[in-house]
This record gives structure tokens, sequence and C-alpha cells, in this order.
């Protein structure tokens, strides 16, 4: 196959759908023979993955990865910032945790040439093996003030020697202003670079935009590759925070399984429960509302980077006793990771992992108390069920160990390895450190079956997680092609 230029899909802004339209891209190169890889120099996000060899990247680039059908690397996505609350973030570079930074320490005050390096000596690991890179930027291309510390934007674009597509949120409005100020903002050699604008998230009949096309093209001078209509039916795993105000809030009255994911401040890894709103026998919405968690029949504590500082989250609103009385009352408690050692007797921070050294009483609904410490465990993990020969699949990103207080308590899952996960002590009250865990359907089946066969419900989907997927990147690539004109993507990489 012919080598061709990387291309960047850089933002008017963030939420703007770069992630989603990266994997459709990927997705379509695939398909035509190539072998391209994702590539994001630096990104902030609290959902992430673990890579074979044990190191942690954004999950985006994981699900472009797959939508590329290779495993995903750490050159992938050489720098990564997890906020974790009081305006700090945790720097993972090449994979590894490298401590705690300020917002302000990071973005004004560091030096980032050797960030920079990291960024460009990843970005020639991956393309000395995989063609085309697919680029992705992060929030707007447009930031001058933090312009001159860039190094996943237009400044990495100039060093791959990509053309980068403007991507632009019509749904959000203020669309010929976002593209026009982001085309002018640039300096002349990186206008120069940005090849075309694709219009995203368009609602209604795209007749409609015809003569806004023209406008565009004629204010901001570069062409407009296509207007993507706004794909509420496909499912993509979204990489920003910003698309959880998106999702359900309260409970329903149909007849449906109600489940509520409390949404902590420092919420991590909300992917987790993709599969789950996707399963036709559930309603899941996100709630720190006392009186909507009391309506779910399973409650689920979602994995957080901020553990003591959730849950004196739930401490101070009243979400402490809404989960508690669920508790109580027989319905379903789930933990995850965080909402794990959130349901143990204690949680205990000495090094100040979080913050200042300190401790807090837990739920109390499970008998484990937990510890933090600066080591970081990142590892993909079989498991299986107590009982259960099927092999389930998941993930493990978690500083801190969680010991039982009574040693003859139940775990939730058994590792291939032998080792012993989580803790049990009904088939309502639990919890785990497996991300991804409801990816498996046995597990989903464990906590949402008991509900669904009381209201006569059965599910669906018999496909597994990862055949749902690939269908799922099979449907965007056939939207994007339908919209967007590939060919003329083709012919800005081949010059």
């Amino acid at each position: 196959m012919e080598k061709l230029r990387p291309i960047m899909l850089g933002g008017t802004g963030s939420d703007v759908g770069k992630s989603v339209l990266a994997a459709g891209f990927c997705r379509i190169f695939r398909q035509d023979g190539y072998l391209p890889a994702p590539f994001k120099a630096q990104n902030m996000a609290l959902n992430s993955y673990v890579t074979p060899d044990g190191l942690e990247i954004g999950r985006a680039q994981a699900a472009q990865a797959a939508a590329a059908g290779i495993d995903c690397l750490v050159e992938m996505n050489p720098v990564l910032l997890k906020p974790s609350g009081e305006m700090m973030s945790q720097v993972v570079v090449n994979g590894r945790p490298e401590g705690n930074r300020s917002a302000y320490g990071y973005f004004r005050e560091d030096d980032k040439s050797r960030l920079r390096q990291v960024a460009h000596e990843a970005f020639d690991r991956l393309s000395a093996r995989f063609n085309p890179i697919v680029m992705e930027g992060a929030g707007s291309i447009a930031e001058l003030n933090l312009k001159h510390r860039d190094i996943v934007n237009m400044s990495m674009a100039g060093y791959a020697d990509a053309r980068v597509i403007l991507v632009a949120d019509i749904d959000r409005g203020g669309v010929f202003a976002s593209v026009y100020g982001s085309v002018m903002l640039q300096e002349e050699k990186e206008r120069e670079r940005i090849a075309g604008v694709i219009i995203n998230k368009f609602r209604g009949d795209l007749r409609l935009f015809d003569e806004g096309r023209r406008i565009i093209e004629k204010t901001a001078g570069i062409p407009v590759f296509g207007v993507m209509p706004y794909l509420s039916d496909i499912h993509i795993e979204e990489e920003d925070s910003v698309s959880l105000k998106k999702k359900n809030t309260t409970s329903t009255t149909e007849n449906l399984v109600n489940v509520a994911v409390v949404a902590v401040p420092h919420l991590s890894n909300f992917t987790d429960f993709d599969s789950l709103a996707i399963d036709s026998r559930v309603h899941l919405y996100f709630t720190m509302d006392p009186e909507e968690i009391r309506k779910a029949e399973i409650v689920i504590l979602p994995g957080s980077k901020n553990t003591i500082g959730d849950l004196e989250a739930l401490n101070d609103n009243g979400c402490r006793d809404a989960v508690l009385d669920c508790a109580r009352r027989g319905l379903t408690v789930f933990g995850i990771c965080g909402g794990y050692q959130m349901m143990g007797e204690s949680v205990a921070d000495p090094e100040g992992v979080e913050g200042n050294p300190r401790s807090i009483e837990g739920l109390g609904l499970l008998p484990v108390k937990t510890v933090l410490s600066g080591e970081k465990k990142v590892t993909r993990t079989d498991f299986f069920l107590p009982g259960s020969q099927t092999v389930n699949k998941g993930y493990e990103i978690h500083v801190g160990m969680t010991e039982p207080i009574d040693p003859d308590s139940k775990e939730f899952a058994v590792t291939s390895g032998g080792v012993k996960d989580g803790c049990r002590v009904s088939d309502g009250i639990m919890g785990t450190y497996l991300h991804g865990c409801l990816d498996n359907r046995e597990v989903i089946d464990l906590l949402v079956a008991p509900y669904a066969k009381k209201r006569g419900l059965r599910a669906e989907i018999s496909r597994t997680h990862d055949e749902y997927m690939e269908l799922q990147y099979d449907r965007l690539a056939a939207e994007m092609r339908k919209y967007i004109d590939i060919d003329r993507i083709y012919d800005i990489m081949r010059k």
C-alpha cells in the first residue's frame, strides 16, 4: 500500500466529536486495506485503559485502535492527564504515573520541551509501523494563551507534517464564528496546514445547510469535506466527561430495571456502563440526587480519581443515607474500583496520595478496609465468577490495597492466576477492582437478571461486547462514507 500522509482531527472546541470521527477514519482506512493507527500526543481524561503490556492510555485511543483492528499501544497516547480534584492532575507519561501537578503548574510553568520530545518519539515509533496515522487534537486548536506550550494540536501537526481537518459541532450553535475564528487565529503557515472542515452533529434535513457550506468556504477559505448528521443510534465510547451531561439523570416508570450510577464528582471510567446502557432490560441513569438513588433497584458506585473526596461528597449531600437505605431494603449495591473502596469500613491515605494525609469512614457495606499508596496497579485481568467456568475479561487501574477484615469473607471473582478479587456478602452487596467487568454478559446478568425476571423482561442482545462494538465501528464508517467526501480526504493525504 502507498504511504499516506497523516491527518489530524482538530477541534473548534472540546466535545465536538473528534474522537468518534477519528475512530471512523481508522475503520475506513482498515476497510480499504491500510494499516492505520490512532495517535493523540496529550490527553486529559478520567477514562483510561490498559495496554497488553500493562501501561495506561486514554480510553478513546484504545477504542480507536479497536476500530483500526489492532491492539492498543502506549505510543498512541504518550501523555495522559488524569484530573484528581483541587485543580490537580496525575501526569502519566509513556503509560506510567510521574506524580501530580497543579493545572497552573502544568499549563503555565512546566517546561514542555521534554514532553514534546516524548510525544515526537512516540509518533515516530508509531508511524514506522503503521500507515496512515490518524491523529487527534485536544480541545480547540486556537487556545492562544497556551499555544507556546502546545504539544498536541498545531505544533504536533507540524512535526508530523499532517494535514489538519477541522471538526465543528453545529449542534451547540455558533458554527460560522467557531470555524472562521479557529482558522483566522492561526499563523499563516498553520492556516495552510488546515485542509478543510467537517461540520458535525447536524440535526434535520442536510439540504438546509447547503448555503451554510458555501458561506464557510467563502469566509474561512477552506472546503467543507462533509456535514455529518447527529448519530444518536450509533454507540461509540466517548472520551470527554462533558458527554456525561447528555446522559439520563432520572429514573423511569417504564417496565425497565432502574440502574443508578452515583455520579460522584471525580467519577472515572464512565465507559464501564456503556454495555448496561444498551441492555434492552435496563434504564441507566447518573445521579447525585438521594431521592433518585432510592428509586433504583441497582445502585452502582463507580470508579473515582479521589475516593476520599467522593466519600465526603456522599456524606454531605445525603447520598450516603440513600445508598445505605437501598442496601437495607434488599436492593443491589455494587462498587467498582474506587466505589468498591467506598463500600468498605474505612479508606486511609497516610501518604497523601489524594492530597493531605487523612482517613475516612466507609459505607460499611463490605468487611474490608483500604489503604491508599503511591504505587499504581495497571493490568489486564481474565477472571471467573465463583462456581463458573466462563472466562470474563476486565482490567485494573488503581492505587492502594484493600484487605478483608473477615478472613472468611467471600470474593467477587477469582483471576485466571488464582488471585481473589473484591468482596461479596450477598448476591446484592458486592464490589470489585475490575473495570470493564460489565462488558461481560455473565456479570450483567448477575446484577440485572433477578430484577428483569420479576418484570418479565428478557435480554435481546446475544452478541459479546466486542462483537457489538465491531458492528458499531462498521456502521460509523458507513455513515461517514455517506456524508463525507472520502476521496477528497485521500487526495489531501497523497499530496
